[in-house]
């Protein structure tokens, strides 16, 4: 009784935390190579969904300093360009200090969605740990 008491109580308070361990799982950025060879870097949330995407890099030093910009740059709300696509929906890029599109979002269904998605990029990214897939 005590056990299940404890699981339920873990993920109704906290459904961040692993099962295993209690931990919060933070956002993180993967970097990768795409077919060309380029390095990107994506911003995966704590439930490992995909909020921001990078261009593509010729060397994986560019790769890093466009995560850290996007790490110093994320909670800004004015570094937010807000967009709708040509197909109706909405989308946002995160832009650095001098104007230059650092990340790009997915499309999303709705104002709201799309809202929700740069809020998960200010709470995930000035924190979020590097997984170089890439090393």
């Amino acid at each position: 009784m005590m056990l299940s008491r404890q699981i339920f109580w873990r993920n109704i308070i906290s459904p961040k935390q692993t099962k295993n361990q209690g931990e919060i799982m933070a956002g993180k950025f993967e970097i990768y190579q795409d077919k060309r060879g380029e390095y990107r870097f994506r911003l995966k949330a704590s439930n490992g969904q995909n909020i921001l995407a990078s261009e593509g890099y010729k060397d994986k030093s560019g790769c890093n300093n466009g995560i850290e910009s996007v790490k110093k740059n994320a909670a800004d709300d004015k570094r937010y360009e807000r967009k709708d696509t040509k197909s109706g929906k909405f989308m946002f890029n995160l832009k650095a200090g001098n104007n230059q599109v650092i990340g790009t979002s997915e499309s999303y269904e709705s104002v709201a969605a799309r809202d929700n998605g740069i809020e998960s990029v200010k709470k995930n990214a000035p924190d979020a740990k590097v997984d170089d897939q890439t090393a």
